[in-house]
């Protein structure tokens, strides 16, 4: 266990944003940061207290005036090899894209479509990852967690997290209440690409793979080739990946759109709601590689705000609101942060 003092957060957000910790707690074992919680609640502590990934999803507005809690357990175990699927429980702390490495060199499938998404696992579980038509939830089981206020161990099924698109029970009425410590998954032992989104298949064509010999690792790297072409490398640029959720409208409001902009994309939910890229709706305002101050858009994807060197939280955090009301102006449409601003 690491403690740290007055500590930077620079290294620990994407965004690069330069706040600062009154104290980060490094823990190695669940019962290192039990023995910390239980600890301070006999000395009557009641400073704030702030669990993180590897910050992939936090917009830091300001210093953090109380604890921030982070996890170094590296373990990945299985735990069942039933049938047709194997189970198995990783880290919080594990990055997420070498826990997807490592389940398709296990030959364990079903997680290559949300390859290189940056985090570390214990977010996969908060905010239900998703890309090119795969989200966390279709493979999570169980999340292992600790109970912040008393050190206590509590396992939450995936229907009590409460999964929705981008969402969970931890973004909600369980905020802030507990640290993801494991997180279970069950995946397959057979190969069963999905490759109906996001031009996936056109990218594969390109690349001279055949869909009917088609391997997990190719996949992978073909969906890694294509958010690489999109998506800025936080080292170079800092940024936390998609800033908006795209919004689910009803279809009465996608067919009003439509007819003033009929080459608009769109996905289908089901019969009444209709997905409409954010970034899309974004670009269409004129934002697309356009910067308010030290503030940006990305050039290549309206949907990535970035740092351009030195900005603030506020900076992202006042762009951000522009790019909400032009869009809300234009198309009559909230588009909400997926970002979590602290």
């Amino acid at each position: 266990m690491i403690i740290k003092d007055n500590c930077s957060l620079r290294e620990h957000n994407t965004f690069g944003i330069a706040a600062r910790a009154a104290h980060l707690l490094e823990y190695d074992s669940v019962e290192e940061l039990q023995a910390f919680i239980r600890k301070r609640n006999v000395s009557g502590d009641t400073s704030a207290l702030l669990h993180i990934g590897s910050g992939s999803n936090l917009l830091f507005l300001g210093d953090f005036d109380g604890t921030v809690l982070h996890s170094r357990k590296q373990e990945i175990h299985v735990t069942a090899n039933e049938g047709d699927y194997v189970y198995v429980r990783v880290s919080a702390g594990i990055q997420w894209d070498a826990w997807v490495q490592y389940a398709v060199d296990s030959r364990w499938y079903g997680l290559e479509n949300l390859s290189l998404i940056p985090g570390e696992v214990g977010a996969s579980a908060v905010q239900n990852i998703g890309a090119y038509g795969s989200e966390a939830k279709d493979f999570i089981i169980f999340v292992d967690t600790i109970d912040l206020r008393t050190g206590d161990i509590r396992h939450f099924t995936a229907e009590e997290c409460r999964y929705g698109y981008r969402d969970s029970a931890f973004k909600h009425e369980l905020r802030g209440r507990y640290a993801v410590t494991h997180v279970h998954f069950r995946l397959s032992h057979e190969f069963r690409p999905h490759l109906d989104y996001g031009g996936i298949r056109s990218a594969l064509a390109e690349r001279g793979y055949d869909e009917t010999n088609l391997t997990a690792e190719q996949l992978r790297q073909t969906i890694i080739e294509i958010r690489r072409a999109k998506l800025p490398e936080p080292s170079e640029l800092g940024n936390a990946g998609s800033f908006f959720t795209n919004p689910i409208v009803g279809r009465d409001v996608y067919e009003r759109l439509a007819s003033d902009y009929p080459t608009m994309p769109h996905y289908d939910v089901d019969e009444r709601h209709v997905k409409i890229p954010a970034g899309w709706l974004i670009e269409q305002c004129g934002w697309k590689g356009k910067a308010l101050g030290r503030a940006g858009v990305y050039e290549r994807q309206a949907l990535v705000l970035v740092n351009l060197g030195g900005a603030t939280g506020d900076d992202v955090k006042t762009l951000c609101e522009r790019i909400q009301a032009d869009v809300s102006a234009r198309f009559g449409i909230e588009i909400v942060p997926e970002v979590n601003f602290i």
